[in-house]
């Protein structure tokens, strides 16, 4: 076998999780300026990010003793900033450990912490409420039951999920990394097969519906316990 034989066989073999997330940040594959992290539009536009802020801090207000939350796939960090204030501890975790330290470095509070995790792969920090917003989308149906195994340890799980609009078949498998299931004209809905994740209560907490074409956004919060 000659060396471009073997390159050819290596790339097309599906890439680790963390190095398909790296790649998308050094090579600012969701945009914004090459020296800066940026975690896509759905993390910047107002009429995606004001609609979750609103309904993530109408739940985490409504307890008398703050919640402890776990921002799991925090990115960048433009939406978690606006919620640390509104909970007893913050852990912002993501895969990235680059984006991790940059986070570290420029979001400082008392009950804020970063950790750099795999989801799928590492023990998950403890909490009441794990905030989960556009990160499973990404990940192929193996990984996605990974973390909805650990999910079951919180009390809440508030979901964020990137959907087409209309009828779909729900939960195609794809390979992790940038890309989401709507190329296969799929998303994710976690009590179904093969996932069966086992809730007590679901209550869908907003719906965005994008441009045309473009598919809706779905924030839902389940009661796990």
């Amino acid at each position: 076998m000659n060396t471009k034989q073997h390159k050819s066989k290596q790339i097309k073999k599906p890439w680790p999780t963390k190095a398909a997330m790296e790649q998308v940040y050094e090579m600012n594959l969701w945009g914004g300026d090459k020296a800066d992290f940026y975690s896509g539009e759905g993390s910047y536009h107002p009429d995606i990010v004001n609609p979750y802020l609103e309904a993530v801090t109408s739940f985490l207000t409504s307890f008398e003793t703050p919640l402890m939350v776990c921002d799991l796939g925090c990115g960048d960090f433009n939406v978690g900033k606006h919620l640390v204030k509104h909970t007893k501890k913050y852990i912002a975790v993501d895969i990235v450990g680059d984006l991790i330290e940059y986070n570290k470095a420029i979001f400082k509070e008392k009950n804020l912490e970063f950790q750099c995790l795999n989801l799928a792969k590492d023990a998950l920090p403890s909490g009441d409420c794990a905030l989960v917003r556009q990160v499973l989308q990404h990940l192929s149906n193996n990984e996605v039951q990974q973390i909805l195994k650990k999910l079951t340890y919180f009390k809440y799980v508030i979901l964020t999920e990137h959907l087409p609009e209309g009828d779909f078949i729900p939960n195609k498998d794809i390979i992790s990394g940038q890309g989401t299931r709507l190329k296969k004209k799929s998303g994710l809905n976690v009590l179904l097969p093969p996932f069966h994740f086992n809730v007590k209560e679901e209550k869908l907490l907003n719906r965005i519906t994008l441009e045309k074409g473009k598919g809706i956004i779905e924030t839902t919060l389940y009661k796990i316990s």
